[in-house]
């Protein structure tokens, strides 16, 4: 059963709450992840398929700028007000950029995820054909 098809009796729950922490998007019980970022084939507590997701490179894009933001603005401020070598440098950003990144991806894709579900966000289709 697709989001688009979806006509099971579940009130609508909030996409923040349920796509941060990776849970189902229609009951909020069942995981959304079976591994770090492999997506369930479906809720176990629903049963839900969760076919209809494709969140693609959205939540790498949306890491890649919020990730990019915060390092940059850091370590212009810790260059210019400091001024310490390269190491320095590369022992303070390397992890941060990992922690980071690896930290921000799972809940940003099952918010896309969920965002798709409450949306009914499908492939695009042009009418007359």
């Amino acid at each position: 059963m697709t989001g688009r098809q979806d006509q099971a009796l579940y009130p609508p729950l909030p996409a923040t709450t349920t796509g941060l922490r990776g849970r189902c998007p229609r009951c909020g019980e069942g995981r959304l992840f079976s591994g770090l970022l492999g997506l369930a084939p479906r809720c176990q507590a629903c049963g839900l398929d969760f076919d209809f997701s494709d969140a693609g490179d959205g939540p790498a894009v949306f890491v890649i700028m919020i990730v990019g933001f915060i390092v940059v603005g850091l370590a212009l401020f810790v260059e210019f007000s400091y001024g310490p070598p390269f190491w320095v440098h590369a022992l303070l950003w390397v992890p941060l950029i990992l922690g980071l990144s690896i930290g921000l991806l799972r809940p940003l894709k099952g918010l896309l995820i969920a965002q798709q579900y409450l949306h009914r966000a499908g492939p695009g289709q042009i009418e007359g054909t």
